[in-house]
């Protein structure tokens, strides 16, 4: 098992810090496993470096020297979307706020499992022109996104994938890709 991340963790690894002992430890969010010790394949030379910064960081997600994160997501719009069309339905979108969510965690427990990745999915199924790009949206700073999706972004690390984000534009899952 190999890292993908800045981390050095193994996919689905990502750091939270513990309230109680205010200490990193290690969540599977696939499983909801966790550990205080890094998971087997982590890169341990590339995690200390990054915890390293997390720390001095606050123990928050590291943020670009310029401030700016990348992130890719998937879009799922519905009847109460602020533009209720999309590349994939360019007439007037009728599913609801509800279907749509229901649509996402269907995507969010592929892509949480591992049988597919959140690039893949975006590329056929998202509702945003950036599909094309496998809802790569590139690098953006704050004050830029929808407040809930800018808060969302930046409060992930490098490889994590969200929950369920909703904005007006519709429910979408984020992943940070740098």
């Amino acid at each position: 098992m190999s890292s993908s991340t800045a981390t050095g963790l193994p996919p689905n690894w990502t750091i939270k810090v513990s309230r109680t002992h205010n200490k990193e430890y290690f969540l599977n969010q696939t499983t909801n496993e966790s550990s205080w010790d890094p998971p087997y394949g982590t890169d341990l030379d590339v995690l200390k470096a990054y915890v390293s910064k997390f720390k001095n960081n606050g123990y928050k997600p590291v943020v670009n020297d310029d401030g700016k994160v990348r992130v890719s997501h998937l879009l799922i719009k519905n009847n109460q979307s602020r533009k209720p069309k999309s590349w994939r339905s360019p007439n007037e979108i009728t599913r609801t706020r509800e279907e749509s969510i229901q649509i996402l965690k269907k995507h969010l427990e592929t892509i949480r499992s591992g049988e597919a990745k959140l690039s893949d999915i975006a590329s056929t199924e998202s509702d945003c022109s950036s599909h094309d790009r496998g809802g790569d949206l590139g690098y953006f700073s704050k004050g830029q996104m929808q407040p809930p999706f800018e808060e969302a972004a930046f409060n992930l690390h490098v490889g994590e994938v969200s929950n369920i984000v909703e904005t007006n534009s519709g429910v979408h899952i984020l992943q940070r890709t740098g």
